[in-house]
């Protein structure tokens, strides 16, 4: 929300909606970096970790949201993005003045590059003329990556950590934490695909759980903390190593398996049918192996990915169903949802008809990458932007119906989807049967059932490709979720003795839904039925 009318949301714009979390059932407050940046990546690269960018507000405004969602009894985590700084950073600065100055080696410096890319595309090395030698920088050129084998920056970092949590911020979300260990000597990388870029050799390093650990132990072992680490490409196994309860490293980690579902060989661009076996198969590993040892995030959108009701339902005829259905999922495994900005309201991929709407640097340097292969048509391209382009989640809040959706009175940094007028938080909070209120009720069914919270899953079926059901147990307690992921009618029949003889409709996409089991279950499309044990509800 833009607080000030200047077509940018800022910190006097989510103080003005703290009323709407509060009412919406939210407990947590995760914001993407506020810190001062010349946002070259949309504030991931950051120049000074103890300022805040001014275009998002001052450290009054700041403080008065914190205490706001304080007095409210919600928290507050910020975006942790210590891999990396900004090339305008004080210590890169300094850092690129001599080949022997006390803040060289705060960065990772080499006279001859190695072969690796960068996620944003192109070479991960960026001469700097001044001193003659390269830099590392596994995002953009303006982002270069800390060198954490230096004790000096893991000093300098923690410190800043301490400044925060003593602000009163209640833990961190911490960006691409994986990448901070580097296999040592930087080897080239052999073969094609993921190796090219190098990711063996710098995601999940050898160091990384032993910086982690230090963390804990010099700083948030001190406070009342969550922390969620961003970890790509980890293994469930790998995971536990980091979120473990005997481990002491972090409270959970976001696990990218489920974002690579639809992906084709030469990656995220690349589209690729997905199938519901598949999408159980993932989701079902990840419950049954970290379950007793470990906790679970659960989401299916975030800023860096698309909308989910285009990617996992249907936004066209049964956008309202499908976005009903994919929260009911997620709402009803076990692990802590996230709900990314406007999945609430089932808000959609954006098709920008020219590459000249779009803002992400991702998305702007694949274009010019392919436009200069010229293997794909300009039509091609855009359909896996418009697919897959992280703007797609990034476009304003739409809150009314009203010019520009309400986000600002003016038109804003990143142009609104043109569905803003059908699909916005007024009119949806006075609707009853509105995605915004199926979400309040999942969130306080969830609260009200610590079976939802806490109990064990089995997944049924698991080879069915239209349907999703599971049963979530504690003590005497059963929830049995299914769920339709297609748009037609579906049937699905539970194995003899997988049910309890008594179960009761809690929750329905659909009005007026059957109050008892039926057998088999006939299911409208992208129906979704929460039942429940008659056992006392807790």
């Amino acid at each position: 929300m833009d607080g000030n009318g200047d077509g940018i949301g800022d910190l006097k714009g989510i103080l003005s909606k703290l009323d709407y979390l509060k009412w919406l059932g939210v407990e947590v407050v995760w914001l993407s970096p506020i810190y001062k940046s010349p946002n070259d990546d949309m504030g991931y690269d950051i120049s000074d970790y103890r300022s805040l960018n001014p275009e998002l507000g001052t450290m009054a405004d700041f403080d008065q949201l914190l205490s706001g969602l304080h007095q409210r009894g919600m928290r507050l985590i910020m975006d942790l993005v210590v891999n990396h700084t900004s090339d305008e950073h004080e210590w890169f600065r300094r850092s690129r003045e001599t080949r022997d100055n006390a803040y060289r080696d705060y960065y990772i410096w080499r006279a001859k590059p190695n072969n690796w890319s960068s996620f944003f595309g192109g070479p991960a090395w960026t001469l700097d003329e001044r001193t003659g030698e390269y830099y590392l920088h596994l995002f953009s050129t303006k982002q270069p990556d800390l060198n954490w084998d230096n004790p000096r920056v893991r000093t300098e970092i923690y410190e800043m950590m301490r400044w925060w949590l003593d602000k009163g911020v209640d833990g961190f979300r911490m960006d691409v934490i994986g990448c901070i260990s580097k296999v040592p000597g930087l080897p080239d990388a052999p073969g094609k695909g993921e190796l090219e870029w190098g990711g063996p050799f710098f995601l999940n390093g050898p160091h990384v759980h032993e910086y982690l650990q230090d963390m804990q132990a010099e700083v948030l072992s001190h406070y009342d903390v969550m922390t969620v680490g961003e970890t790509l490409s980890v293994t469930p196994e790998q995971a536990l190593e980091y979120t473990g309860f005997t481990r002491g490293e972090l409270s959970m980690v976001f696990q990218f398996e489920l974002m690579g579902i639809d992906a084709g060989t030469d990656g995220k661009w690349d589209l690729k049918d997905w199938k519901v076996s598949e999408f159980k198969r993932i989701s079902s590993r990840w419950q049954t192996e970290l379950y007793g040892h470990g906790w679970n995030t659960l989401y299916l959108s975030n800023h860096d990915q698309p909308r989910q009701v285009s990617r996992f339902g249907d936004d066209g005829k049964y956008r309202v169903e499908s976005a009903k259905m994919l929260a009911t999922l997620l709402h009803t495994l076990q692990g802590t949802p996230f709900i990314y900005q406007g999945e609430e309201i089932g808000m959609t991929n954006v098709c920008f008809d020219s590459i000249e709407d779009y803002r992400d640097i991702e998305t702007l340097n694949w274009y010019k990458e392919q436009i200069a292969k010229g293997e794909r048509s300009v039509a091609e391209i855009m359909r896996s932007i418009h697919a897959k382009g992280r703007d797609n989640a990034r476009t304003p809040m739409q809150w009314t119906g009203a010019p520009n959706g309400g986000f600002s009175i003016r038109p804003p940094w990143l142009p609104v989807n043109p569905n803003y007028r059908t699909v916005n938080v007024e009119k949806q909070r006075a609707d009853a049967h509105s995605v915004l209120n199926y979400y309040r009720a999942l969130i306080r069914l969830r609260k009200e059932n610590l079976v939802l919270v806490y109990g064990d899953y089995t997944v049924l079926n698991p080879e069915d490709e239209t349907t999703y059901a599971f049963v979530r147990r504690l003590d005497d307690l059963w929830v049995l979720t299914v769920l339709n992921f297609t748009p037609d009618q579906q049937t699905f029949v539970a194995a003899p003795g997988q049910l309890p003889a008594s179960l009761r409709l809690v929750l329905s996409n659909y009005p007026g839904g059957e109050r008892t089991v039926e057998k088999p279950f006939h299911l409208r499309p992208y129906e979704a039925r929460v039942y429940l044990t008659v056992a006392e509800r807790r």
